[in-house]
């Protein structure tokens, strides 16, 4: 007989942030991109629970132990005229995937875009990430094909912003 794992979510908080950094590290390693993780606990109090709050988090627990996270914040739709919400990070550790827990946590926000009046609700993945589209495509999930991300960060936003 399978045992099933306790699961839950919860909104973070502010003592959330060394579990939140140690996972957006976790996360950065598996997609190859730990060199980009200048995050602290510091900046994420600051962002995500500070007067300024620019985005939200939730932890997912698996019996009662933090093992994954979704970040999200609100958007805009010109063509709707109304709110979205852009999944920033959903990561699971791999020990805990299969159980729902990544579920759980996507769905989660999707019952908070719409409980907000949200007209869409969207995220990115890696290209090479075959697993993650699968997952997203089987909760109905589209891929935007035609669509790329255009970034400018460090010093080239600082020499745009000057242009």
């Amino acid at each position: 007989m399978r045992v099933y794992p306790a699961l839950s979510i919860r909104p973070a908080t502010e003592a959330d942030a060394p579990i939140l950094l140690a996972l957006i590290r976790e996360l950065a390693d598996y997609e190859k991109l730990t060199h980009e993780v200048v995050a602290t606990e510091d900046s994420l109090r600051a962002t995500l629970f500070g007067p300024q709050r620019v985005a939200e988090a939730l932890i997912g627990c698996v019996n009662e132990t933090p093992v994954g996270m979704a970040i999200f914040f609100t958007n805009y739709s010109t063509f709707l005229a109304r709110p979205g919400l852009h999944l920033e990070d959903l990561y699971v550790q791999p020990a805990h995937r299969g159980c729902g827990l990544g579920k759980a946590l996507i769905t989660a926000v999707a019952r908070i875009a719409a409980d907000r009046g949200c007209g869409r609700y969207e995220w990115t993945v890696l290209d090479w990430n075959t697993p993650a589209i699968q997952f997203y495509e089987s909760l109905g999930a589209e891929m935007k094909a035609d669509w790329r991300i255009m970034r400018v960060t460090g010093e080239a936003l600082e020499k745009m912003a000057r242009l």
